[in-house]
């Protein structure tokens, strides 16, 4: 069943429900009241009746025929039974002459008054003393005009709950289209929305209702898919660019070896450069399986307490063993007494790794000028801030400084295949942190990560 007609049939069940009960209300205490009214009128004929039987020889005759017309008005299928009661025993003189159930005499002589219905006829019984003795009187009639009445409401009454059901079914079904109409449009806009055109969005409208959040987070996951895409399509063509040129080096390299016979001079020259091709391709298709290896995030990971500060001092002393020239400067000055406050849950392999790639490119951009390190333990974060002092990343390119492959338009002269900071990232992102990298032409770049930190109270400032 579609959503418009679920609502329909709800909203229809619902307010008819309540149409029903506030009919039945109105025609239940209606009925009440048109009952209780005719049995005051019985009573008060019972009344009458009893003034009139046992004490008409003390009023005038125009005086009973004055009651008479004005009270004594003949009901439909009227009656009245007079009944000499023996008021010590509380019962009647003659049982044979009664025509109703004891209860309905046990009540008039409990209460001075009982009524009782038996079909469509309505009995109303007083206890009347009198200078002749103690009488039960009972009246009974039947109550043609309030069953004419009450039959005039209910029908008025269903008439009115069958087309109010209608009504309300209509209403609702037009209220729910509606209400409805904007989520059709989504769903038709999004189904425009392919592969191909991935810039479309949908509208959102003026409203801030949960139908505007609903357009809003379709618009934020295409963002995100279209970004997606796009770095996809990046990866692809960077990737099959620098996979292209090595394999291009080696075989135009073999190509020219192999069109004549050369000194062995020429063959180990031709060599060197083949090795040297080989080297940057086993490196790129290394970098490609570590980046592979980072999408199964945690799983075949030993993830273990590191101490970030010992960390850093074991990645500077396998920088110095490599190239004695590089100018790594460690600051440590804000550390706490707290060892605790340096523990970072995770793989140490892996996060060698991330932040020896940075170093590598602070020290590499920097043309071995100064690169400082500084270490800041905050309450539930552990920071790390490098800074160089080299050529920087340009502004508009910053944005894509992280995307796999790509190279800042100032640093194709350097040695590199662009997926250093990329892997760095993810490494980092894989253990709950954030790299913030920010840059100035010529002043050079600071790279600031940010790590969870495994002990809850350690308060610091920077």
């Amino acid at each position: 069943m579609k959503i418009r007609n679920k609502i329909t049939v709800i909203f229809t069940v619902l307010t008819g429900s309540l149409l029903l009960g506030i009919f039945l209300f109105i025609y239940y205490f209606t009925y009440r009241y048109t009952q209780n009214e005719f049995y005051e009128r019985l009573k008060e004929r019972a009344n009458i009746a009893a003034q009139f039987y046992f004490e008409e020889d003390e009023f005038s005759t125009q005086v009973y025929n004055r009651i008479r017309e004005q009270h004594m008005q003949i009901l439909p299928e009227e009656k009245e039974a007079y009944y000499t009661v023996n008021i010590s025993q509380l019962t009647l003189e003659d049982k044979s002459a009664s025509e109703y159930p004891d209860f309905f005499y046990d009540q008039i002589f409990r209460n001075n008054y009982a009524e009782l219905k038996t079909g469509v006829t309505f009995h109303t019984g007083i206890l009347y003393a009198d200078n002749q003795g103690d009488f039960i009187v009972v009246v009974s009639a039947q109550d043609r005009y309030g069953q004419t009445k009450m039959k005039y409401l209910r029908n008025i009454l269903i008439v009115a709950f069958l087309f109010g059901l209608g009504g309300i079914f209509f209403l609702g079904r037009y209220y729910a289209g509606r209400a409805l109409k904007p989520i059709s449009a989504i769903t038709k806009k999004a189904n425009e929305i392919t592969a191909s055109n991935l810039h479309l969005r949908i509208h959102t409208g003026t409203t801030k209702d949960e139908l505007s959040e609903l357009a809003n987070t379709f618009n934020n996951m295409l963002d995100r898919l279209e970004s997606s895409f796009e770095t996809q399509n990046n990866f692809i063509n960077n990737a099959s660019h620098e996979l292209r040129n090595p394999l291009t080096a080696i075989l135009g390299e073999t190509e020219v070896v192999l069109k004549k016979e050369r000194s062995g001079e020429e063959y180990k020259e031709s060599f060197h450069v083949i090795e040297k091709e080989a080297h940057r391709l086993n490196l790129l298709v290394n970098s490609l399986l570590k980046m592979a290896q980072m999408t199964s995030e945690r799983q075949g990971l030993i993830i273990e307490p590191v101490r970030i500060d010992e960390l850093l001092i074991e990645i500077l002393q396998d920088r110095v063993s490599l190239d004695p020239y590089d100018n790594i400067i460690l600051d440590f000055s804000k550390l706490t007494y707290r060892p605790d406050s340096l523990l970072i849950q995770g793989n140490q392999n892996l996060l060698k790794a991330a932040i020896s790639n940075i170093f590598d490119n602070a020290c590499k951009f920097s043309m071995n000028k100064k690169v400082s390190v500084k270490l800041v333990p905050l309450n539930n974060v552990i920071k790390l801030a490098i800074k160089d002092q080299g050529i920087g990343i340009p502004e508009n390119e910053l944005a894509n400084i992280t995307e796999p492959f790509f190279r800042a338009s100032n640093a194709r002269s350097f040695t590199g295949i662009g997926v250093g900071l990329a892997l760095s990232q993810k490494i980092i992102k894989l253990h709950g942190g954030t790299m913030k990298i920010t840059s100035e032409l010529m002043k050079g770049t600071e790279v600031i990560i940010s790590f969870p930190n495994t002990d809850q109270h350690v308060y610091s400032s920077q």
